[in-house]
């Protein structure tokens, strides 16, 4: 009796373990189908809200320096005849990273298409910029890439230093609206750089003026349709595969979910005669 226990506890410690294995080959082999499918080399970059560890604290993953670090090996494992497609699902992150990324894709010789299942906020869309091409699902979004001070917009920051009288600003305000337009510079020179050879110079002056000059508030959605009104090559074209791929990068298991369906297809009972 306690041998048959001891071997309940063993197999339910390790049954997480097993699910995440059987989950990460899951993954492989429908990102080989994928490849197969589009003679493409695929990388994702999904960010999802973790939990640390035993205490159960929220902790929202983002775009780091670890993230670009292994995107820039997955593009120098490919060959640069392949085209290379990046699903992104992330709410942003370091600049220096998603700059890092954006440039090793806008400088990979091969066509690079990035996919939007969700949403690739900030410095995911400063990423998406570099690519050939946007496919984005119908309800998916992206977002401003204007640079961030800490709490403040660096557009903010700048408004408030034009605004008031240079007596009334406290010297702290003005060494941040410094930085402030130093960045917004910084940033939109970027955007500029990786819209270049794909639009016209006026199309990426447009482009970079408005993601970047303060125009919206930081979390401001971007549809597909807004998207391409700004001027950006964006297709809503998304396989069928990618969403399953998504689905196999499930958030952390809460105590109660907060979104419930039945997971099989629903169609129409009425036919037609």
């Amino acid at each position: 009796m306690i041998d048959a226990l001891w071997i309940f506890f063993i197999l339910i410690a390790l049954q997480p373990i097993l699910r995440q294995k059987l989950l990460e080959t899951s993954r492989q082999r429908l990102m080989a189908r994928i490849e197969k499918a589009r003679g493409s080399r695929l990388i994702s970059m999904i960010h999802r809200e973790e939990t640390m560890g035993f205490l159960g604290f929220p902790v929202l993953r983002y775009i780091n320096v670890e993230d670009s670090e292994e995107v820039i090996r997955a593009i120098h494992m490919t060959d640069a005849e392949v085209p290379l497609d990046l699903v992104l699902h992330t709410p942003g992150g370091l600049v220096l990273a998603s700059l890092q990324v954006a440039r090793a894709i806008r400088h990979y010789p091969g066509k690079v298409t990035v996919f939007v299942p969700h949403y690739a906020m900030s410095g995911g869309t400063l990423i998406a910029l570099a690519a050939d091409e946007i496919v984005m699902c119908e309800h998916a979004v992206l977002g401003p890439v204007d640079p961030q001070l800490g709490q403040y917009p660096a557009a903010s920051l700048i408004k408030v230093v034009e605004d008031k009288p240079i007596a009334e600003v406290d010297d702290e305000t003005l060494l941040l609206a410094d930085q402030a337009r130093k960045a917004i510079v910084q940033v939109h020179d970027a955007v500029k750089e990786l819209l270049q050879g794909r639009y016209s110079d006026e199309q990426a002056e447009d482009i970079a003026t408005t993601l970047t000059g303060g125009r919206w508030t930081h979390d401001y959605a971007i549809t597909a349709v807004h998207a391409r009104e700004l001027g950006l090559h964006v297709s809503t074209e998304m396989p069928d595969d990618v969403m399953t791929l998504m689905t196999m990068y499930p958030q952390p298991v809460r105590k109660r979910q907060t979104v419930e369906y039945r997971p099989v297809p629903k169609r129409s009972d009425h036919k037609a005669s």
